[in-house]
């Protein structure tokens, strides 16, 4: 009779938690991969404002610290809306001009018309929902390249503004919300609540999520990773709040000029509201992976059309919202609103900060970085009293090596098949 030995198994192997140091070492492997994410920009970012800062030291008080956030506000708005686009490998050439359209009729309404402020931005709002539908529905449905409806509408919508703008006329925004949306100050301790609300929504995110995934015996970052990622918002969070908290007047006692800019927590709303879109509904995963592959996305039934239309009516959404937003800055409406460099600076602040122009890769945050970039270059140069044409020419190098940066890291991702 043969004996049979029967080896007890002790407990299933647990998979070790990673340390700080795996981790780095797997995110050096994803960056060495091509997955670069945020990180050009970022660098780009803290390189241009310790050069700005060390050249003009001005560059970085704090009349023009909050400068840097009104300047750039519109087009961030606008850029965020594009990445919706992006994503998919489609293009929204005339996002600039139906934001134009946007500011011209909440001009009319809100001025020539009389209505309250929310009426006008609902009609606004509602303006560039009706225009994104067109868009998409063009795209998606009737087939014609996004480069080409785009086109037209770019050149169609400045004609529209045109006409509704009587071939000219300026017309000021006198209603006091509308004006403060970029003009008004958020009183200082407003300012540190929301900073406190900020840090202890995001840390609760992150706890959750790590709590989450041990829980369930998925691999997380590790914990002394999570409490740094907190501990680092908290403190940009902090600087920024303290130095728009500073007085920005030159003559504090005739009239006080201190705290957050509103559309500084405007933004924030938004970012919040579209990554979480992006992030955790099925939209999103719906949308990233349509950008992906096309093909493969429909066999999965995926609505494509659909998701590809609303990407369009988001972009147009959001440049209503950038076409209020300029209005609100400039406290008129004219023929030139949403034209000139609006379109290339938004285009170019999804791409510089990170966005990828094949689709399928990119986050709202990118746009809010690459407008931060934009709006540095910008007002640096400005403080430098370089001529527009030598702002330009900058500019388009900076998105020209965003754009290489992005081609060569999905090159050397498809090499070692990370995608």
């Amino acid at each position: 009779m043969t004996t049979t030995a029967v080896r007890e198994e002790g407990p299933a192997a647990v998979t070790p938690a990673p340390t700080v140091g795996s981790h780095v070492r797997n995110y050096w492997s994803r960056v060495r991969g091509g997955d670069l994410g945020s990180l050009p920009a970022v660098l780009g970012l803290i390189v241009l404002c310790a050069v700005f800062t060390t050249v003009r030291p001005v560059f970085f008080s704090e009349r023009n610290f909050a400068n840097l956030f009104t300047q750039g506000a519109a087009v961030t708005v606008i850029a965020m809306g594009l990445v919706f686009v992006l994503l998919l490998g489609e293009i929204d050439l005339s996002a600039g001009f139906a934001s134009g359209v946007c500011a011209a009729i909440l001009a009319n309404v809100a001025t020539v018309l009389g209505l309250p402020w929310y009426v006008a931005a609902l009609a606004a709002i509602g303006t560039g929902v009706l225009i994104g539908f067109v868009l998409g529905f063009l795209v998606a449905k009737v087939g014609i390249p996004s480069f080409v409806v785009t086109l037209a509408g770019f050149l169609a919508f400045q004609g529209v503004v045109l006409l509704l703008m009587k071939e000219g006329t300026n017309i000021s925004i006198e209603d006091d919300v509308l004006v403060a949306i970029e003009n008004g100050k958020i009183p200082p301790a407003i300012g540190w609540l929301i900073c406190a609300l900020a840090v202890a929504g995001y840390a609760a995110v992150q706890l959750l999520r790590y709590r989450n995934r041990v829980r369930r015996g998925l691999v997380a970052d590790p914990i002394a990773v999570v409490v740094a990622r907190i501990a680092v918002l908290a403190l940009v969070l902090g600087i920024a709040v303290y130095v728009l908290n500073r007085e920005r007047s030159i003559n504090a006692l005739i009239t006080s000029d201190k705290g957050m800019p509103i559309v500084v927590p405007v933004i924030a709303v938004l970012l919040v509201f579209w990554t979480f879109v992006l992030q955790r509904t099925t939209y999103g995963r719906h949308l990233y992976a349509v950008g992906g592959n096309r093909e493969a996305a429909r066999r999965a039934g995926i609505p494509v059309d659909r998701i590809r239309i609303s990407a369009f009516v988001i972009c147009s959404g959001m440049a209503a919202v950038g076409g209020i937003v300029a209005a609100s800055q400039a406290r008129s409406v004219d023929p030139n609103t949403g034209g000139s460099n609006v379109l290339l600076y938004a285009v170019g602040a999804a791409v510089i900060g990170g966005t990828s122009l094949f689709g399928g890769k990119g986050r709202v945050i990118d746009a809010v970085l690459g407008g931060a970039v934009v709006a540095v270059i910008i007002n640096g140069m400005g403080l430098l009293n370089y001529s527009s044409g030598v702002k330009y020419i900058v500019t388009g190098v900076v998105l020209l090596l965003a754009a290489g940066v992005d081609a060569l890291s999905r090159r050397r991702a498809a090499a070692t098949g990370a995608r």
